[in-house]
């Protein structure tokens, strides 16, 4: 019998002052019986750092053809596709192919390692941003995971700050690689 997925929900309370976004939203996110809650957390902090009417969660980890999170316009095309972890350079440059904007959250001690690995045979990738967050900031984040969670995300001057009332995380991105 296979494993289930854990629904979690969260209310998203979100202030972007860089991009003037202020927006609430009612997140239902399916973990996969693999996924951490580390990994499910940077996939909410991502949500949170792109967040549009039109942005949804995928079937992630359950379809190796969908990202994590994609935005598509009225005609169904992929204008943003977002990955979470370290994927491999084939699965980011098939994205690259079929979306105007590539972004990979990495995260974890090993991401610089990844990097290195990989970063140039993703050279030639002009739509691709690779976005690094300190293993402490996700380590924190999930120690926030609950079934049900409220959740504010405050982003400013690029600054980003995830609270549940109680705890407060500061999360410093690090951009490795910016679009051409």
């Amino acid at each position: 019998m296979a494993l289930k997925a854990t629904i979690f929900k969260a209310d998203l309370q979100l202030a972007d002052m860089d991009r003037n976004y202020y927006q609430d939203h009612a997140l239902t996110l399916a973990r996969h019986p693999s996924e951490t809650d580390e990994r499910m957390m940077v996939r909410l902090l991502a949500f949170a750092m792109h967040a549009d009417e039109a942005l949804t969660f995928t079937k992630g980890l359950f379809d190796t053809e969908e990202p994590d999170l994609w935005l598509k316009d009225l005609t169904g095309a992929i204008q943003l596709w977002i990955e979470v972890g370290q994927p491999d350079e084939k699965r980011i440059l098939k994205a690259c192919g079929r979306s105007e904007q590539v972004i990979v959250y990495s995260y974890g001690a090993t991401s610089h390692i990844w990097w290195k690995q990989i970063a140039g045979k993703l050279e030639r990738a002009k739509n691709l941003s690779v976005i690094n967050l300190p293993s402490e900031a996700a380590l924190e984040m999930s120690k926030l995971a609950q079934r049900t969670m409220q959740l504010q995300c405050t982003i400013q001057d690029g600054q980003i700050w995830l609270t549940d009332g109680a705890s407060t995380v500061q999360i410093d991105r690090e951009t490795v690689k910016a679009p051409r």
